[in-house]
């Protein structure tokens, strides 16, 4: 029977949030697809794409590394405890010290970044080192201008971690939709040298090419951070102008983030690697490199994102708490559904999309092949990443931010050895296999350091709350064969049924989803009760 305490966490509450998350971000992925469509059929897989997007790398990575996973990670397990001991004000108090300093932060590295954007971007171990000298400008001028964006949405991180904090969830989780929509403007009206017919109505257009996407990306992050001022004010927030560095709870914080933004940092320092190696490639790898991430990155979100970003309010109460049984519980369940989900949509997905992403794109053969051959490459790793999701919950939720950044830094090894070996004989498919490899390995050695503390002590200080090690054996067990079967049965549909190729992708890809969900039943049953 459920213990009941005064702080106790009703598990169906994560049920509840997981499947909000699942909504909002499948809603959110759908509009980033429209948004991928509107501007891979507007240029292709082009270079003048592949600048776009890599002058979009640098500025993502700061903003990733000043106010996105990185705050958030050291932020919400302190804010939870202080708000479930000392009320929203102290909270508050504690967000407005942590944001003060950040952004301070943020703004420090917009200028410096602007500054030296030249040999960020043309020396060999810049960012794109293999574009001709008229490309590269086009790369300074344009991640100048999103520079911008990364400074709102900076702001806008910060407010993602703090409501998470206080257990809301639809506002940050919708925010990503908006951020989409503007995107979408600009690759619409702003971009577009021909107007958009919509029935009778003539959509305006201002010719922009490139620029205006970076104006849609601008105006993208504007709307991802004021969508979230509603909830701001239902949770009573108060702004508080100071830094207060003595606080303990600064302290607290500043322990974590410190050691998670060397651990985001690393994992950007990969995008820049793969950019690196590929802007050395033929004309449209890195966007075939930029798309099939994206691809993977669909049921990454709705699977190990969505659950990771459910339980680590709840995880951080229970080490409030001293609920190590419900902390143990909560991660073998998260582990299981994200391992059975994850296998089945990786095995789908490389099997059955190729027919739909060249409608989707509305690519020419070579190119169709290139991509699909690049998103494999992802999909092979895509239980490595949803493990990783939980994997890193588990560890800030303790605040133990050591053996995350050590598991980062052998990923970086990994993928920079690996890359290097596979992109010349691979082309971007090697890139995309690489990722998958280095993230796995990153993935299955953080389970085993929170599962075996005692052998591990050096990485970890305080107390450990996992007992063991996740039991995934039965999981396993069902989930490789069933996917396996899966694919089969999509493969066959495919190449045996006389119908349209985009019909049996979209026939093949669901008969083989429903077989699967029948063997990974028990994985269904207990994400209800989650």
């Amino acid at each position: 029977m459920e213990r009941k305490t005064k702080h106790s966490i009703n598990l169906s509450k994560l049920s509840k949030t997981s499947l909000l998350l699942f909504f909002c971000f499948g809603i959110d992925k759908c509009v980033a697809m429209l948004r991928q469509m509107i501007i891979g059929r507007q240029f292709g897989l082009s270079m003048e794409l592949d600048v776009f997007n890599i002058a979009n790398n640098l500025p993502d990575m700061l903003f990733t590394l000043i106010s996105g996973g990185a705050l958030s990670m050291a932020l919400i397990p302190v804010m939870s405890d202080i708000i479930n001991k000392d009320g929203k004000k102290a909270g508050w108090k504690l967000f407005s010290s942590v944001a003060n300093l950040s952004f301070l932060c943020a703004a420090v590295l917009a200028v410096l970044t602007a500054i030296f954007a030249k040999p960020l971007v043309v020396s060999e171990i810049g960012i794109a080192p293999g574009f001709t000298s008229e490309q590269q400008s086009a790369v300074i001028r344009l991640m100048r201008m999103n520079l911008i964006a990364m400074l709102i949405f900076a702001l806008s991180g910060y407010i993602v971690g703090g409501l998470q904090a206080n257990q809301h969830f639809l506002m940050p989780a919708l925010a990503p939709i908006f951020y989409n929509i503007g995107q979408i403007f600009g690759a619409v009206i702003l971009s577009p040298t021909e107007a958009y017919q919509i029935g009778p109505i003539t959509l305006p257009c201002f010719g922009m090419g490139i620029d205006g996407l970076v104006y849609g990306v601008i105006i993208g992050a504007a709307a991802h951070l004021l969508i979230q001022v509603p909830a701001l004010i239902r949770h009573n927030f108060r702004w508080y102008p100071d830094i207060a560095l003595r606080d303990h709870n600064v302290h607290r914080v500043l322990r974590i983030l410190g050691p998670r933004i060397l651990s985001v940092f690393f994992v950007q320092i990969i995008f820049i690697i793969r950019d690196n190696y590929a802007s050395r490639l033929a004309s449209g790898a890195v966007t075939a490199l930029s798309y099939g991430y994206m691809f993977q990155q669909l049921p990454e979100t709705l699977i190990g994102t969505a659950i990771g970003t459910a339980i680590l309010p709840s995880l951080s109460l229970y080490i409030s708490n001293k609920d190590a049984v419900s902390y143990q519980e909560v991660i073998e369940k998260a582990c299981r559904i994200a391992l059975a989900f994850s296998l089945g949509a990786a095995v789908i997905m490389a099997v059955g999309l190729g027919p739909l992403i060249g409608a989707f794109f509305a690519f020419d053969e070579a190119q169709n092949l290139l991509m699909m051959r690049t998103l494999q490459g992802f999909l092979v790793g895509l239980a490595g990443h949803c493990l990783l999701e939980i994997a890193n919950r588990a560890f800030y939720a303790q605040e133990q931010a050591l053996a995350p950044l050590l598991a980062t830094i052998l990923n970086v090894v990994i993928y920079i050895v690996a890359g290097f070996l596979l992109f010349r004989r691979l082309d971007a498919p090697g890139l995309s296999l690489t990722d998958s490899i280095a993230f796995t390995v990153q993935a299955v050695l953080m389970l085993i350091i929170l599962a075996h503390p005692k052998k591990f002590s050096r990485f970890l200080s305080g107390e450990n709350f996992l007992s063991s090690a996740p039991d995934l054996r039965n999981t396993l067990l069902r989930s490789i064969p069933g996917a396996a079967a899966a694919g089969g049965i999509c493969f066959a549909v495919m190449n045996f049924l006389i119908m349209n190729n985009l019909v049996k992708s979209i026939v093949g890809m669901v008969a083989a989803l429903a077989f699967y969900c029948i063997i990974i039943l028990p994985e269904i049953k207990l994400l209800r009760r989650f």
